[in-house]
C-alpha cells in the first residue's frame, strides 16, 4: 500500500528543519514516559487477582499473595482500631497515586509542546520562504512550494505525535483511576472485615 524506505522517512524528517530535533526529544520523553507509567500499573497487579480472590486474602491475610497481597498484609498487620486501618490506606495512597499524577501531568504537557513545536517550524519555515521570494531568482512558485512543503513537515510531525499521546494520555488515566477505585473497594471491605472483629 505505502512503500517508503527508511532513507525516505529520514529524509523527510532531516527536511523538516531545527524544530524537528525538539520534536524527536519530546517524542522521546512521551513514550519513555508512557511504557513506564504502564509497566507501574502493570506492577500494581490488581488486574490478575479476581475480587472473590482478594476478598478472601482480607479474611485470611497469611494466603495472600503479590503485589495485592502486600497491600493486605501491610493494610492488616498489628492494627488495633478501624482508624488504624483508614491511616494504613491513606499511606498506601499517599506513596502510589501522587507519583502516577505526577507523571500524568508532565505526560499531557508533553503531549500539548509537540503541537506547539510543529507550529513554530511551520512559522520558521514560512519566514524563511518569504525570505527567498524576497530576494528574488529561480522559479518562484518552485520556491514557495518547496517552502511551504517543508514548513508543513514539522506540523504533521507534531500533530503525529500528539494525536496518538492525547489518546493515550486518557487512557492512562482511566487506569489510574481505576487503580484508585479498587484501592477504595480493598479499603471498604477491609474495615468491613475488621468491625465485626472490633465490635
Amino acid at each position: 500500500m505505502f512503500d517508503i524506505s527508511w532513507s525516505e522517512i529520514v529524509n523527510v524528517w532531516v527536511s523538516g528543519g531545527v524544530c524537528m530535533i525538539p520534536l524527536a526529544l519530546v517524542s522521546l520523553f512521551i513514550y519513555m514516559n508512557i511504557t513506564r507509567l504502564l509497566l507501574d500499573f502493570r506492577e500494581t497487579g490488581h488486574h490478575k487477582v479476581p475480587e472473590a480472590t482478594w476478598l478472601g486474602w482480607i479474611e485470611n491475610p497469611a494466603e495472600s499473595r503479590g503485589p495485592v497481597g502486600e497491600l493486605i498484609r501491610y493494610s492488616q498487620s498489628n492494627v488495633r482500631t478501624l482508624d488504624d486501618i483508614g491511616r494504613r490506606f491513606a499511606e498506601i495512597q499517599m506513596l502510589r497515586i501522587p507519583d502516577f499524577d505526577r507523571r500524568i501531568v508532565l505526560l499531557g504537557i508533553l503531549v500539548n509542546i509537540s503541537p506547539l513545536l510543529g507550529l513554530l517550524g511551520t512559522v520558521m519555515g514560512m519566514l524563511a520562504t518569504f525570505k527567498v521570494i524576497s530576494s528574488g531568482g529561480g522559479n518562484t512558485i518552485d520556491l514557495v512550494a518547496d517552502g511551504i512543503r517543508v514548513a508543513l513537515i514539522t506540523t504533521q510531525a507534531g500533530l503525529t505525535i500528539a494525536i496518538p499521546g492525547f489518546f493515550i494520555t486518557n487512557w492512562i488515566k482511566r487506569k489510574r483511576n481505576d487503580y484508585v477505585a479498587f484501592l477504595t473497594r480493598l479499603e471498604s471491605m477491609t474495615l468491613q472485615h475488621f468491625k465485626k472483629q472490633f465490635v
